[in-house]
């Protein structure tokens, strides 16, 4: 979602607004929406403590056919493998049924971990601020106002460094034009918005749109402006990068992500590891 007017996607107090809404679901979105709040809770039941939406389809920015659904499932518990396994079958059902969608992800985390101190500017802000209700008690009455400071971009994207040998791991095992295209879009993805939060203190905002981002991110670093834009073009585009998707994830992970992951880390420092990261 573009940041609105002057505010930049904040409030008159200078905290993050939250973005999306049921509302906002566009007419053509609406059958896997209701689907996929009735499986979730056939799926869950008593084990569900709230589910949210995030992305373009609450923002209402959705396009037929080449948008995701993005999904978050709240339990009271830690998730286990079966849950897990529960969830991918639901994906799977939701992108085979709904022609409009282009995939079904949904993430599954406990109530414990949204409100954990060390996810408290993590996964705690981007329930309140980007994850729209959708069943169950939202979590956002629970956690604190959000501002665009540093303390915020270093534990939302301060970990890059630590992504980029997974990233070479998994170009090196994309063996199909598929593969590669998914991690394209993912790659490119992350570092637009790492770029965008690397700026973020100092452009005083808040956006979900990934051109918008660049060309934040492109006023305080010109000399890299034009990755991050054809970064962010490929984000929504993947199959339109000129130089190819073997090409452009080299890029990523030999030049741009190496650099980013440096300046990111000189100027808010580096995101402490979670027990999950291994």
């Amino acid at each position: 979602m573009a940041a609105r007017g002057a505010r930049r996607g904040l409030d008159a107090r200078g905290y993050i607004e939250r973005e999306g809404s049921l509302g906002r679901v566009a007419e053509g979105f609406r059958g896997v929406v209701a689907a996929a709040r009735d499986r979730v809770l056939e799926v869950f039941g008593a084990r569900l403590h709230s589910a949210y939406l995030y992305g373009s389809i609450p923002r209402g920015t959705a396009r037929p056919g080449r948008s995701d659904f993005d999904l978050l499932v709240v339990l009271r518990d830690e998730p286990t493998d079966a849950d897990r396994a529960e969830a991918g079958a639901l994906d799977e059902a939701l992108d085979r049924e709904f022609p409009q969608i282009d995939g079904a992800g949904t993430l599954l985390v406990s109530r414990a971990r949204v409100l954990s101190d060390p996810e408290r500017y993590d996964l705690g802000w981007f329930v309140a601020c980007l994850c729209t209700p959708l069943l169950g008690q939202d979590l956002a009455e629970d956690l604190p106002r959000y501002r665009p400071d540093s303390l915020l971009a270093r534990e939302t994207n301060g970990d890059l460094a630590r992504l980029l040998p997974r990233w070479r791991e998994r170009i090196a095992d994309a063996s199909t034009p598929e593969a590669r295209r998914s991690l394209v879009r993912s790659c490119s993805r992350r570092l637009v918005r790492t770029g965008f939060t690397l700026v973020m203190p100092r452009w005083n905002g808040w956006t979900s749109d990934l051109h918008e981002m660049a060309e934040a991110f492109g006023e305080y670093y010109p000399e890299r402006a034009d990755r991050m834009r054809a970064a962010a073009a490929a984000a929504y585009a993947p199959d339109a990068a000129p130089e190819g998707h073997e090409a452009l994830l080299r890029s990523y992970v030999d030049d741009l992500g190496p650099w980013l992951a440096e300046e990111y880390a000189r100027v808010h420092g580096v995101k402490a590891p979670r027990p999950e990261d291994g």
